[in-house]
């Protein structure tokens, strides 16, 4: 059974959706960590519900970025964890993180990227007009949102409540993230 590790920072919707997706059988693999750099986020609640080990930190408690980041790694490597997935982690992955598991980490985006990476990416997409919006899943790199595609899902949307393209972009998400972990964990057997 693989083992992935899941980084969350908020509601943790999608991490629960790939936890249910282990929990069922419709992944091979078990949530081995959540990481969560919010402690009160509603992700760790989430984690405690579901029996999942959870570190949640605060990054101001640590001096550099690369010391909380040298603790996930050494908390990766001790459960043997294979796949990386940010799930509205929103943090920029480090060099120590990158160099440790680069080529094993997974993110999923609110829009099609290129177009509208980094924060507010549904926002931004509504304020310049557009009527396509989508979801993608990228190989993480040094680059903000800028890794290699994987997997994109676009869907129409005539209006302006950001609130509702993201319910809409969310039930696209976990479904998604799910099938592409699951081609992803099939493809490293």
């Amino acid at each position: 059974m693989h083992r992935i590790a899941v980084f969350a920072s908020g509601a943790g919707t999608n991490f629960e959706a790939i936890a249910q997706a282990c929990i069922s059988g419709q992944l091979d693999a078990t949530v081995a960590l959540l990481v969560c750099d919010k402690p009160a986020a509603e992700a760790v609640a989430r984690a405690e519900r579901l029996g999942i080990e959870c570190f949640a930190f605060n990054p101001k408690d640590y001096a550099t970025k690369s010391e909380y980041e040298q603790q996930i790694v050494a908390l990766l490597d001790s459960r043997g964890v294979e796949l990386v997935c940010l799930a509205g982690y929103m943090r920029i992955v480090g060099e120590k993180l990158l160099s440790a598991y680069g080529g094993r980490i997974i993110n999923i985006h609110p829009s099609l990227l290129p177009a509208f990476a980094g924060a507010r990416a549904v926002e931004q997409a509504i304020e310049y007009g557009v009527k396509v919006f989508g979801i993608t899943i990228h190989w993480v790199d040094q680059t903000l949102d800028g890794g290699k595609i994987i997997a994109q899902q676009a869907f129409n949307y005539e209006g302006d409540d950001a609130e509702e393209v993201h319910r809409i972009g969310q039930q696209i998400e976990h479904r998604m993230y799910v099938e592409t972990i699951k081609k992803i964990l099939q493809n490293k057997e």
